[in-house]
């Protein structure tokens, strides 16, 4: 877990709080790019596709769940991974 300390301190302030949702969101990101990156090359994994969209789905529900409590901590999570905004907020 050390590689997550710079963006826990970035994100939470060096809290070690995985409960806290910029940093489920963060590991997430994380898990989202390492499948991703494992479906370039095997493109034909379908049961790998399908966590693939779970999480998607899972990180989804945390961004509008963050969107609706802090807008100002929202804005700065989606800067600093840089990743797209939900749509309409």
């Amino acid at each position: 877990m050390d590689k997550y300390k710079y963006i826990d301190a970035q994100l939470v302030g060096g809290n070690k709080d995985t409960g806290f949702t910029a940093s489920q969101i963060y590991y997430l990101t994380h898990q989202i790019s390492k499948l991703t990156s494992h479906l370039e090359s095997h493109s034909e994994d379908y049961s790998s596709r399908r966590g693939l969209i779970k999480l998607l789905g899972k990180r989804k529900r945390l961004l509008i769940y963050l969107s609706d409590g802090d807008i100002a901590l929202y804005a700065q999570i989606i800067k600093n991974l840089g990743i797209r905004g939900l749509k309409g907020r």
